[in-house]
């Protein structure tokens, strides 16, 4: 069992409010998941803009989910403050790509 880091990029939906976002991400979303036993760590970075580059970044935000294991993580998410927390996400995201990677020092 090896661990592994999700990524996510995801951008808000147009209906979004990014203040309430923030807000619910801060209060509920770091929080809960960071409780997880199956999570080392989870942060969320706001994508700024494209390094070196005068454009904003493709994606508003990031997230990096540090996970013991894909099986654990996934049986953790099916608990009721998770499926809601899930749902809340999906409220307020779109687009969201969830990449499964491992540190290459570590594999």
């Amino acid at each position: 069992m090896s661990a592994k880091t999700l990524i996510v990029f995801f951008n808000l939906k147009s209906t979004a409010d990014e203040a309430l976002y923030l807000q619910w991400a801060k209060e509920s979303d770091l929080p809960t998941v960071n409780k997880l036993s199956s999570v080392s760590s989870f942060e969320v970075f706001k994508g700024i803009s494209m390094f070196g580059q005068d454009k904003p970044s493709p994606w508003n935000y990031f997230e990096v989910i540090n996970i013991d294991s894909e099986d654990a993580f996934l049986s953790d998410i099916q608990t009721q403050a998770m499926q809601k927390i899930v749902e809340q996400f999906q409220s307020f995201a779109e687009d969201a790509h969830f990449i499964v990677t491992e540190n290459i020092l570590t594999a």
